[in-house]
């Protein structure tokens, strides 16, 4: 495997529970980062003091700031909704050039990897000249025990993209807006790379996904962003049904299905038409592949014994 340059980006906003445990799976990593910024963007908690206080044992790590003050980029009660954690990602590479790095990688400040996690990673990019962003899969806890996220092998989670510079650099970086983690991973593909999360590498989530503004408030976020992105009406239909299964119960679907139809009203800006096309040019795809499969696949005969 070649020596691989590796900048890390870490937008990051009131993460004193989850930051310390962060950066020391940092830290201990086979595969040693070159540079990790470490971007505050206004945390009203210990996080920036935490940072300093790593800068001596941490020898890559560059914590930096929204503003000398500490104010943040978006004062949105919702920030997510706004897109704050793309517009800190850009903004911590103001005065870096991704370029220089043969990875840029973007992960959250709750996160854990394992100690050989960017290490597992440049050797699948080494196998897979395609692959353009990749991941390990994301666990939670919860009382009885941690369990994966459900999301499907080509889906990367935003909280920990490793991106080559190659593919980086022909998607256009991160854009600033809602859904940002979709149109990365649809743009790629759509100029040749593979993206992919490894379930065999697993990364410790500390807070459940969407949940940092509460849960059914993140529910329906992403219900807005399925309509920016430009999601048709049905696949939402059927997204909040599933969703209905989840914790909490019910509600879940429905703040996701009040989203996308909020944003569908207010109508605030989407996506490109080409990017739409593309978008739903895949999803057809996958429509298509599952048929096939469930077509293809025989039936096993009721009482028939079970083959391990």
């Amino acid at each position: 495997m070649n020596e691989s340059s590796i900048l890390i980006v870490s937008p990051l906003r009131n993460e004193a529970q989850h930051i310390e445990r962060m950066a020391r799976s940092l830290a201990q990593q086979t595969v040693v980062p070159h540079t990790w910024l470490a971007f505050d963007d206004g945390s009203t908690d210990e996080t920036w003091s935490i940072l300093q206080a790593l800068r001596p044992e941490i020898s890559f790590l560059t914590p930096r700031r929204a503003t000398a003050g500490g104010r943040a980029l978006e004062s949105d009660r919702d920030r997510l909704a706004a897109a704050a954690a793309p517009r800190a990602f850009n903004a911590a590479l103001d005065g870096f050039d991704p370029a220089a790095f043969s990875f840029i990688a973007k992960i959250d400040g709750d996160v854990e990897l394992p100690p050989d996690y960017f290490e597992h990673l440049l050797e699948r990019f080494d196998r897979d000249p395609r692959l353009g962003i990749a991941s390990g899969d994301m666990i939670e806890e919860y009382p009885d025990g941690w369990r994966r996220i459900a999301i499907p092998a080509h889906h990367v989670p935003g909280a920990v993209k490793l991106y080559t510079r190659a593919c980086f650099e022909a998607i256009g970086g991160i854009a600033n807006t809602l859904g940002w983690d979709t149109i990365d991973e649809v743009t790629a593909r759509a100029l040749g790379f593979r993206t992919r999360s490894y379930r065999d590498i697993q990364v410790k989530h500390n807070r459940h996904w969407g949940s940092a503004d509460g849960t059914l408030r993140g529910r329906a976020r992403h219900g807005r962003a399925a309509w920016i992105l430009g999601y048709p009406l049905g696949w939402a239909g059927l997204r909040s049904a599933k969703l209905a299964t989840v914790r909490p119960l019910g509600v879940s679907g429905l703040a996701f299905l009040y989203g996308y139809l909020d944003a569908a009203t207010r109508r605030p800006p989407r996506t490109d038409p080409e990017f739409r096309r593309l978008m739903r040019a895949e999803l057809r795809g996958r429509a298509r592949r599952r048929l096939r499969g469930l077509i293809t696949t025989p039936a096993i005969p009721s009482g028939s014994p079970s083959h391990s």
